[in-house]
């Protein structure tokens, strides 16, 4: 009998980790699926083969994140993936990502998104000619509660942060940091 405690105690231990583990692994990927996608649509911004149709190719905007490119040298933003819109749904802990009239969930399970345009010199700015990189933030959780985690309510957190230079932004307007 005390066999089978002491198996079942270590199964059941095991098991627990096993949770933990796969719940933080699912998190980072979450997180970093979704930083690796808008940093790579960020880098495409202000791409105009024509130079007649993106004046910014990033709109300053507080609440959500704009990238304008004409991908396919049309002339317009009006094709599919040329005007994308990134924001943060706090209510329901995801990213949105809109382009074409369609709203679609990017990543679950973030509770912070933000971003910090700068320019040239890398001091922040709200001056949409001056955008010449950004900064994201992405805090991540877990999707379950963890009974023996106390910090964040009981949820594990990750946060990653990366800076992006789009360079069809420093062509147009002058240097990058």
């Amino acid at each position: 009998m005390v066999i089978m405690v002491a198996v079942a105690n270590t199964f059941i231990a095991q098991s627990k980790f096993y949770n933990v583990q796969e719940q933080l692994n699912e998190m980072q990927q979450n997180a970093r699926g979704a930083i690796d996608l808008i940093a790579r649509e960020i880098k495409l911004a202000g791409y105009d083969p024509l130079g007649t149709v993106i004046s910014n190719g990033i709109p300053y905007s507080a609440s959500q994140l704009e990238v304008l490119a004409d991908l396919n040298g049309d002339g317009d933003t009006a094709d599919a993936d040329e005007d994308i819109v990134y924001s943060h749904d706090a209510a329901n802990n995801r990213i949105l990502r809109a382009t074409g009239g369609t709203t679609t969930t990017l990543a679950d399970n973030i509770s912070g998104f933000d971003f910090t345009y700068l320019d040239g010199s890398a001091n922040a700015t709200t001056i949409p000619a001056d955008i010449r990189q950004i900064q994201i933030n992405i805090t991540a959780k877990t999707n379950k509660l963890d009974p023996n985690y106390s910090p964040n309510g009981g949820y594990r957190t990750y946060q990653l942060t990366s800076l992006i230079t789009p360079q069809n932004l420093c062509y147009k307007g002058g240097s990058c940091p």
